[in-house]
């Protein structure tokens, strides 16, 4: 019937390890979120102390690069549990596109 509904009932050692699991991963996720802001800064800090071009955007796009890697991997989830196989050809393909966009640049600039 469409009106019966399952109640799922956790015992006190099911609740406990249900509220470390959760905080563990909010610790994850505010780390990682130190992380990028400090990452974000450090950029910042760079353009406006006025250094070189040549040297603040190949680190940008480094510190880009690192937290592009940072949010897939704990703000969308990709470090649970059943992910490896889809991660693994996510950062693959990030990888050949890396590659790719560095030999085209390459191939354009000499």
């Amino acid at each position: 019937m469409a009106h019966d509904t399952h109640i799922q009932v956790r015992s006190q050692a099911e609740f406990e390890y249900a509220k470390k699991k959760r905080a563990d991963e909010m610790k994850g996720h505010l780390a990682t979120f130190a992380i990028m802001i400090f990452l974000t800064l450090i950029a910042f800090t760079m353009v406006a102390a006025g250094f070189s071009t040549y040297l603040i955007v190949p680190i940008i796009l480094l510190l880009a690069g690192i937290q592009v890697i940072l949010q897939l991997y704990y703000f969308m989830h990709m470090s649970g549990k059943g992910h490896g196989m889809v991660a693994f050809f996510m950062f693959c393909g990030m990888f050949v596109a890396f590659i790719t966009v560095l030999a085209l640049v390459t191939i354009v600039w000499w």
